[in-house]
This record gives structure tokens, C-alpha cells and sequence, in this order.
């Protein structure tokens, strides 16, 4: 029987889903969440402090939306690469250099004194993060243990924005965005327990491959900011590396995995929710400030509060994949994934626009730990950390997308 539906997603009977990757390393899942998870509190706290910020570094306040969009980009571009690395490498080869990236960006975020300079330093943080993020995938292995990252991703991703403001008020904005580096804690418990050993390197870096793709992503994530230019130069990054991919077919960007309906569909997936997600995220408290007498502690505690039901929710979601199967996830994935930006764009009442919030995260939490299963149980064994690479690309480009629509629509950049 077809493990592919009439959608050309896996189908799935009970207890499929637990099976999707298999998982010859059992790291405990809270330490992979503890690895994986700080990236999303140090990728959101910037959400209710961006005027503080811009204060700060002297320039408009959607100027400052650039760390944003400048943090998604480097962990989008980031997360192939390490993967890349880590196929060639192994875990070992992945961790010590995303600690190191993190550590160094962290300093430089603290003394930086100007925003192109705190926006290297924000990308150092997520290319390291990314590494972090990537190993912990590659180890989860089941949508279950999946769902604990996604979730804690979730939930983290929930209390940054509060968690931001707090440690601002009380020290400063740039320790704020350093919150990222307590994944470091994570690093030796999961370095004793995984194989960290660099597996046998069968072809050489495909370096054109990887130069294309991050040209393209980047042209990717200007969108939004310069429309025409950036268009017209990912239809030509991407038309390069389609014919890179044809003369290349096993490199960088392996062209089986561009021919699978299941990986293709899943990562679309992925990033429109997560570009729905994202934009919400920053959209939602400034609509609040704008239609409500609210303060701003009221705002972050009531968004906390949406987002760390939603991120409940998608962890018992994704914990019963198995069960519902893939059409009902997908049904669901669809249904909540429209009503959220649906409701925030038709509503009349402000209090809805909370609960706009726990749909969106719900979304995207629970279509992250699902669609990321099936798409690296698409490709074969060898490409895994690739297929888990590109897909979290996928996602990724929404986090870039999502601030970027988000300064467009409240901030009028």
C-alpha cells in the first residue's frame, strides 16, 4: 500500500507517526528542548522593547525591525549550512561551533554600540542557534518528541516578548538578547549521550550550492521590504540553481528531495504558517496599543497568556498524530492556520485578538513538529539532515517574512 494520500503527504496509521525517524540516539527529549528552545525567546524578545531599541541605537523604530528580519535571515541561511556541515562533520562538528557563534555573538550584542554592528552579532547568535536546532531535530527522531521542541519552542516563543521587556526594565535591552545562550547549559549532557563521531565523507562541499542557495534565500527575505528588485533577483539565484541542481544532482541541494511531492508540500506548509505566526506576533500588540487603553505589561501578559495555550495545545496535538492521522492534522493544520489571520483581519473587538494569537502558535507549533517528521521521512536515510535542513529553512523564510509584513502593516515602513 502507497504511504503517500491523494495530497502527496505520508499517510499515516495509528502509530506511525511515533516511527517516522527512526532514532538510534535517545538523548532525553528536555534536554534536546533545553538545547533547541532559548533561540525562540532570544528570536521574540525584541517584540514589545523595538522602541527602546531604536532609542537606543538612535534610529526609527522600523528601522530597528532589521534585527528581526536580520536574526530570521541568519538562522534561515544558517540551519542548511550546519546541516550540511553536520552530514560531513557529524554532531560534534556542528555543536562546538554553534556554541562558539553564540558565545561571540552574545558579546557582541552587548557592547556593540550601533545597529549594523548589533545586527552581526544578532546573526552570529542565530547561525549558532541554528546548529543547535538542527542537531536537536536530528536527534528527536518521533512526532511526539518532536512535539516537545516545537511545543517548548512554542512556549518560549511565548514568554519572550514579556520575558524581553522584563529583563530590559531591569538591566538593559541587550542582555535581553541574550537569553539565547542558556541553550549552552544543554551542551554537555547532550554531548555525553550522542554519537558525535564524523561519518564518512562520500563527495566533496558543494560550495557553488550552497552560495546559490543562501543568495536565494536572501533575495527571499527582502521581499517584503524591496518587492521588485528582490524578486527579480530570486528568479535569477533560483533559476542558477535549478541548473546547479541538474549538473549537480547529489550536491548541496540534492535534486530527489526537490522531486518529492511529501518534502515539497510540508515545507510550504511550514512557512506559510509560520509567516501567518510571525506577523500576528508583532502585528497583534500593536494593534492592541492602538485600539485599547492597555498598557504595555497588560499586553504582554495577555499575548503570554494566548501563546502558552496555544503552545499547550500543539504539544498534545502533535502527542496525537498518531491517532488522528495524517488527513485530520492536515484538516486541522488548515482550518486553525486560516481562521487566525482571518479573525485578526475581519474582528471587531480587540479582546478577539488574544486568541488570535494561541491559533496562530497553535498552527505553527503543531505543523512544525508534524510536517518536519514527514518531510525528513520522505527522503532517503543519507539525506535526512539535509531534508531537516532545508525544511527548517522553509520555516525560517516565514520568521524573516513575518516582521517584515508586520513593519508594513502597523509600523508603516
Amino acid at each position: 500500500m502507497s504511504l503517500l494520500d491523494r495530497t502527496g503527504f505520508p499517510r499515516t496509521t495509528p502509530g506511525t507517526a511515533r516511527a517516522a525517524v527512526p532514532a538510534p540516539r535517545r538523548v532525553p527529549a528536555l534536554w534536546l528542548a533545553l538545547l533547541a528552545t532559548p533561540l525562540a525567546a532570544a528570536a521574540n524578545g525584541p517584540v514589545l522593547i523595538l522602541p527602546d531599541m531604536a532609542s537606543s541605537l538612535g534610529v526609527p523604530t522600523a528601522t530597528a525591525t532589521w534585527l528581526v528580519t536580520a536574526f530570521a535571515w541568519a538562522m534561515g541561511v544558517g540551519t542548511p549550512l550546519m546541516a550540511g556541515l553536520m552530514r560531513r562533520r557529524g554532531l560534534g562538528g556542528v555543536l562546538r561551533p554553534s556554541a562558539a557563534l553564540i558565545a561571540v555573538g552574545t558579546v557582541v550584542v552587548a557592547v556593540a554600540p550601533s545597529l549594523p554592528l548589533v545586527m552581526a552579532g544578532r546573526a552570529a547568535q542565530a547561525v549558532g542557534g541554528a546548529g543547535l536546532v538542527t542537531a536537536a531535530m536530528s536527534l528527536a527522531g518521533t512526532v511526539r518528541r518532536m512535539g516537545v521542541i516545537t511545543a517548548g519552542f512554542g512556549t518560549l516563543g511565548a514568554v519572550g516578548p514579556l520575558l524581553g521587556s522584563a529583563i530590559a526594565n531591569m538591566a538593559s535591552w541587550r542582555v535581553s538578547l541574550g537569553v539565547g545562550a542558556v541553550a549552552l547549559l544543554a551542551l554537555p549532557a547532550v554531548m555525553r549521550r550522542a554519537d558525535l563521531s564524523a561519518p564518512p565523507r562520500d563527495t566533496p562541499f558543494d560550495g557553488r550550492g550552497a552560495t546559490l542557495l543562501v543568495l536565494t534565500a536572501t533575495a527571499l527575505v527582502l521581499v517584503p521590504r524591496y518587492p521588485l528588485p528582490a524578486v527579480a533577483t530570486s528568479l535569477v539565484t533560483a533559476a542558477l540553481l535549478a541548473l546547479h541542481v541538474r549538473a549537480r544532482p547529489t550536491g548541496f541541494v540534492p535534486a530527489a528531495l526537490l522531486r518529492t511531492r511529501t518534502f515539497l508540500l510540508s515545507t510550504a506548509l511550514a512557512c506559510t504558517l509560520a509567516t501567518s505566526y510571525f506577523t500576528l506576533l508583532f502585528t497583534v500588540p500593536q494593534l492592541l496599543r492602538d485600539r485599547t487603553d492597555w498598557s504595555a505589561s497588560t499586553i504582554g501578559t495577555g499575548q503570554m497568556t494566548a501563546l502558552l495555550v496555544g503552545s499547550a495545545l500543539s504539544m498534545l496535538l502533535a502527542a496525537g498524530a498518531g491517532r488522528l492521522g495524517h488527513p485530520r492534522i492536515l484538516t486541522i493544520l488548515l482550518t486553525v492556520g486560516a481562521l487566525a489571520p482571518l479573525t485578526a483581519l475581519l474582528t471587531p473587538w480587540p479582546a478577539l485578538l488574544l486568541p488570535v494569537a494561541t491559533l496562530a502558535v497553535l498552527a505553527t507549533s503543531a505543523g512544525q513538529a508534524t510536517l518536519s517528521v514527514y518531510a525528513t521521512r520522505s527522503a532517503p536515510p543519507a539525506q535526512r539532515a539535509t531534508a531537516i535542513g532545508l525544511f527548517t529553512l522553509g520555516y525560517q523564510l516565514g520568521g524573516a517574512f513575518g516582521p517584515a509584513i508586520a513593519a508594513l502593516i502597523t509600523l508603516g515602513a
